[in-house]
């Protein structure tokens, strides 16, 4: 979709965008690619390796979405997904976008309460979800009503089918339903930094709209041997619709392996071991795979490009990006409800650390005040994106009053302050609630965090405002050590001189934290609000 130009401004000015009236997505990712191509590689937690084809996918998803039929689904019916990274949910995911239903993705590691408030909420008829999952639907069945069928790929259990045999008796012909390109598939729910989460509703024509966001951070993808992995959940938008879907759209291979939790050697070991191109890796995975000592030395991989999105790389994670891996990891930006649209491309730009980098060909991203109006260069403003644009959802279901709020006009607000430079890049200056006010200016936690990382003793860092008589607020670091490394007064004091000597006065942390481990929501983004809201800190 994305013309390959030389410069950022000859592809923006080459770039239009192609949405037919009727898409699916089901069909475009499978039914119409080369049935004999590879589709999935999946390494089973054991090690060992399954290759599913295009046409391997397009009969399973096929049988089960007449299994689905036959347990009376109907168009638009919510259908939940509760699967790690593996070929059934896959699977899952294109038998219900061909059904006209909506597919729900889950998080594996969702405890109960998260489960049900998502079910409950969508009104979900259906499950597909593993004997872990059984499980825990078990314990919460009695308070989801509206739940009819739960799907199980590990064989049948107490309140559960069994999906693969209900599979083997299903035939292998269907008739997909002939969607709208706007017509709803499927609902994401926010990660909830801030309240509940809501259920952010997408329609088919989602993916299209995620293209250039795809193609462009990773060079245009795809080329020559281009192979995707990401250790990001495909419960997540990240994992589903920035590195699975888009691959599968381009007949391109997706890495599927389910890791217990993130391991930064195994996953240079699975880079390597896989002949892995092209990788989206959150800033937590790149902060962890940066302890890993001597990679290039001690495994063989041969990355192409590598994109990153969800906080702030900065200088320090560049340079070692570099160093590493021999390319220029391109950082992007987006949210659940408008993703993937603001982004670097090393092929076709200057890569300013820091900056989130220049709005995707096909979306109009600027800084606006509260009225709507666009703010000028070096002004402060709510990062925002202007309707109707492809890639941004059709509003969160079943509350309109929360749509209404995420819009000034046609401008939707994405919470996020930002500014641009006089070239247009776009920077990150925090969460509404993230900025600090201190003795009359007003600091972002981004570049103080990027700062505190580069100190040797520094593994993770987040940087908060906390009340201050005189100053309005004071600037507090939460600091994880790295191993090994004991937290004392004297190295809080060195931390602190190094943040003054690296930045400025007004921005050094005047309190400094060692912590154990940061709160993240389960997408790996820094619950700033969390320690904000420690006793401490009041």
């Amino acid at each position: 979709m994305l013309p390959q130009e030389p410069s950022y401004d000859a592809v923006k000015a080459a770039f239009q965008w192609q949405i037919p009236e009727y898409y699916n997505i089901g069909v475009d990712v499978c039914d119409r690619q080369d049935q004999a191509a590879t589709a999935i590689i999946y390494r089973e937690a054991d090690g060992s390796v399954a290759k599913y084809s295009f046409g391997d996918l397009k009969k399973l998803s096929n049988r089960f979405a007449n299994v689905l039929a036959a347990h009376g689904a109907a168009r638009e019916d919510r259908v939940g997904i509760l699967l790690p990274q593996a070929p059934e949910t896959a699977v899952a995911h294109i038998a219900a976008y061909k059904s006209g239903m909506i597919a729900i993705p889950l998080f594996a590691l969702f405890g109960d309460d998260a489960l049900e408030y998502r079910l409950a909420a969508s009104g979900a008829k259906f499950l597909v979800t593993d004997i872990t999952g059984v499980e825990k639907i078990a314990r919460i069945r009695d308070r989801l009503p509206d739940l009819e069928v739960v799907f199980c790929i590990d064989g049948p259990a107490d309140g559960a089918v069994d999906f693969h045999a209900l599979l083997d008796k299903a035939s292998a012909e269907f008739e997909p339903v002939k969607t709208r390109a706007d017509d709803p598939a499927i609902i994401i729910f926010t990660s909830g930094t801030t309240g509940n989460p809501k259920g952010a509703l997408h329609a088919h024509r989602v993916l299209l709209g995620h293209l250039p966001g795809v193609e462009f951070p990773h060079n245009f993808f795809p080329k020559g041997d281009d192979l995707f992995w990401t250790p990001a959940d495909w419960a997540w938008i990240g994992g589903l619709i920035d590195v699975l879907l888009p691959s599968l759209h381009h007949g391109r291979p997706v890495l599927a392996c389910r890791l217990p939790k993130f391991d930064p050697e195994e996953a240079f070991r699975l880079m390597g071991e896989f002949s892995v191109r092209n990788a989206f890796m959150p800033p937590t995975a790149l902060k962890l795979m940066r302890q890993v000592d001597n990679p290039r030395g001690r495994f063989d991989y041969h990355m192409r490009s590598i994109g990153s999105g969800g906080e702030s790389l900065g200088a320090e994670l560049l340079d070692w990006g570099r160093e590493t891996f021999g390319l220029t990891i391109n950082e992007f930006y987006g949210q659940t409800e408008c993703n993937l649209v603001v982004g670097n491309c090393a092929d076709v730009m200057e890569i300013r650390p820091g900056s989130m980098g220049k709005p995707i060909p096909g979306h109009e991203v600027a800084i606006i005040d509260n009225d709507g109006n666009r703010l000028a260069a070096g002004q402060e403003g709510h990062i925002a994106i202007r309707r109707p644009d492809p890639v941004m959802f059709l509003g969160y279901w079943k509350n309109e009053q929360a749509t209404k709020e995420k819009f000034i006009g046609d401008w939707l607000i994405t919470g996020d302050v930002g500014q641009t430079d006089e070239d247009g890049y776009i920077w990150y200056v925090g969460r509404d609630d993230d900025v600090i006010t201190t003795a009359g200016y007003r600091v972002g936690p981004g570049e103080i965090e990027d700062c505190l990382i580069k100190h040797p003793a520094v593994q993770m860092a987040a940087v908060i405002g906390v009340p201050d008589p005189i100053r309005t607020e004071s600037i507090k670091a939460y600091i994880v050590l790295r191993e090994g490394i004991e937290g004392s007064d004297d190295l809080a004091k060195e931390i602190q001189t190094f943040v003054k000597t690296q930045l400025a006065a007004h921005e050094y942390p005047r309190q400094v934290a060692f912590i154990d481990t940061l709160p993240m929501t389960t997408t790996g983004k820094v619950m700033r609000r969390k320690l904000r809201d420690l006793p401490e800190n009041h």
